[in-house]
């Protein structure tokens, strides 16, 4: 069982989201009416953090955002939600941006500008913090040689450790996170992207590299959870899908929030699965996120 006591440090990337709903064509040269056009925090530490602290967690982000409006909106969204942004540089480049489509089932496709995500920012494991949360190291170009060193790094600072690999837009996969694997507690992978990095679906692959515990998100089907001689798999909740932006990050915040109230695994897994269910009736990346104890009046009606 790996304990999460103390706060969570998370590190990622931080984004400015446009979301369009619904896009189930593209026309070009006409006007296409549509229902919402929402912005909204997005990227995968931002979420993250956003999740931990909105679930009741001390929460700090490491992270970079342009000095824009755009970046001051980002950090008064990550600030109301009581996540601690003074890890949180700011650059000369524009805030990342992606404009989001979303189809009327729910499925995205994203137009994304990088912008300030491709500038370096430090990452250092403050006092007063326990855990270690990578979200989606891929997305930011600087770090992608460098995840086995500050994987390696937390360890060191005496930090548990996880890792939510996320899409590789460039297609190395391994090349970037099978170093970093030998220093992960909590590896956070959805069927595609485990295909991707190991050839197949088996989780021996990184159980056999010094991961302690894979988590593999199943969408709509929930997820199952594997370590040494341990298979957990918890259904899903069947909810009606608005949007799945964000859902992999709600989920793995849920799943940590949970892990840090001393909860079982499986316990950790259907409060995670009901963390997504939620947020996919909404909306945005983190449009759909209760406190704890809302999430957890929602469980218990289910």
């Amino acid at each position: 069982m790996i304990r999460i006591g103390g706060g969570v440090l998370c590190a990622g990337n931080t984004v400015h989201d446009i979301l369009v709903r619904p896009v189930d064509t593209l026309i070009f040269d006409q006007t296409v009416w549509v229902d919402d056009i929402h912005a909204s925090l997005g990227g995968n530490g931002a979420n993250t953090s956003f999740v931990l602290a909105r679930l009741g967690v001390k929460t700090r982000l490491a992270s970079i955002a342009g000095k824009d409006e755009w970046g001051d909106q980002v950090l008064a969204i990550l600030s109301e939600a009581g996540v601690d942004v003074s890890s949180v540089m700011r650059s000369e480049l524009p805030t990342a941006t992606t404009v989001v489509l979303v189809r009327s089932d729910g499925a995205r496709a994203f137009f994304h500008r990088p912008g300030s995500a491709g500038a370096d920012f430090p990452i250092e494991f403050p006092a007063g913090y326990s855990h270690f949360h990578f979200g989606n190291i891929f997305a930011l170009p600087l770090f992608r040689s460098r995840a086995g060193e500050i994987m390696a790094n937390a360890r060191k600072a005496g930090f548990t450790t996880s890792l939510d690999a996320g899409w590789d837009s460039r297609g190395e996969w391994a090349k970037v996170i099978d170093p970093a694997l030998a220093n992960t507690d909590i590896l956070f992978v959805n069927r595609d992207e485990a295909f991707r990095l190991s050839g197949g679906e088996d989780p021996d692959y990184f159980l056999q590299r010094g991961v302690r515990m894979v988590v593999a998100k199943l969408g709509a089907a929930g997820c199952a959870i594997y370590s040494a001689g341990e298979r957990v798999a918890v259904p899903g909740f069947p909810v009606s899908v608005v949007d799945t932006t964000g859902a992999g990050d709600c989920f793995a915040g849920g799943f940590l929030a949970a892990l840090a109230r001393e909860m079982t695994i499986a316990e950790a897994a259907r409060f995670a699965n009901a963390v997504g269910a939620l947020n996919v009736q909404h909306l945005g990346s983190v449009g759909g996120v209760l406190s704890f104890e809302q999430t957890r009046e929602w469980l218990a009606g289910k």
